[in-house]
């Protein structure tokens, strides 16, 4: 699955409009990679997103095409 579905799919990102300019803006970062939206996504990636108050980490736990809100955090795996 692309990154940018991927976000918009976990919720991490609203919709895949923004998470296709932040992989543009150099924002998303994945096994130490600036990726683009096309970037392929797999379980076991460790993805960084920069935004403007800090960076947010994830392990990928697994991809899924769709899924309910409620299990929408069941895909990643927050870094400290």
């Amino acid at each position: 699955m692309r990154i940018d579905k991927f976000l918009k799919v976990s919720r991490i990102l609203k919709r895949r409009t923004v998470a296709r300019e932040a992989c543009d803006g150099g924002k998303v970062v994945i096994n130490g990679r600036e990726v683009k939206p096309s970037h392929p996504v797999k379980a076991g990636d460790v993805v960084q997103i920069a935004y403007a108050s800090g960076t947010l980490s994830f392990k990928v736990l697994q991809v899924k095409e769709t899924v309910k809100k409620d299990e929408a955090a069941s895909l990643y795996e927050i870094i400290e």
